[in-house]
């Protein structure tokens, strides 16, 4: 089977990196994330099917309010999830990424499970590497952050207990 997923991420992943996938995307996956999230008890998500997902609940940095969103993250191998704020190569941040600058303490949901996690960005100097893992589990990933034009906000989520 992970012979099977490699695969098909790298012949989905070069489509991804599409300007009409980029279009797209913002508009079709989060209906699909949501009717999926229903039917399934938010168990399933789409993007799962390819890569390790998760929803991250974040605190909203102006309005104090929840907001959820789904996310592809990349384990570090220590126990932490990396999350990149790629927003499919637009020119603005990612909501979600204001929010956990404000309010770094957040939740993830990963297969229904939920668990406290705190947010921390990922420092310059290991950025490298921390892209390096990312794009080991969707190549070519970093390219949403050279056709942005800027550079796209990486947090590593710790668990808290």
């Amino acid at each position: 089977m992970p012979r099977t997923v490699d695969l098909v991420r790298a012949v989905v992943a070069p489509l991804t990196r599409t300007s009409v996938f980029r279009a797209a995307a913002p508009a079709v996956l989060p209906r699909l994330e949501r009717l999926l999230a229903r039917l399934t008890g938010r168990r399933v998500q789409v993007s799962a099917l390819l890569v390790p997902s998760l929803v991250l609940r974040t605190t909203g940095a102006r309005s104090g309010a929840i907001r959820e969103t789904e996310l592809m993250y990349t384990p570090d191998g220590h126990g932490r999830a990396i999350v990149a704020g790629t927003s499919f190569a637009r020119q603005r941040h990612p909501a979600w990424t204001y929010n956990l600058l404000a309010h770094p303490e957040a939740e993830i949901l990963v297969r229904g499970r939920a668990m406290r996690v705190r947010a921390l960005p990922v420092a310059d100097v290991d950025r490298d590497e921390a892209w390096a893992l990312i794009e080991r589990q969707w190549p070519g990933y970093r390219g949403y952050e050279r056709e942005s034009g800027r550079v796209v906000r990486l947090f590593r989520l710790q668990p808290v207990r």
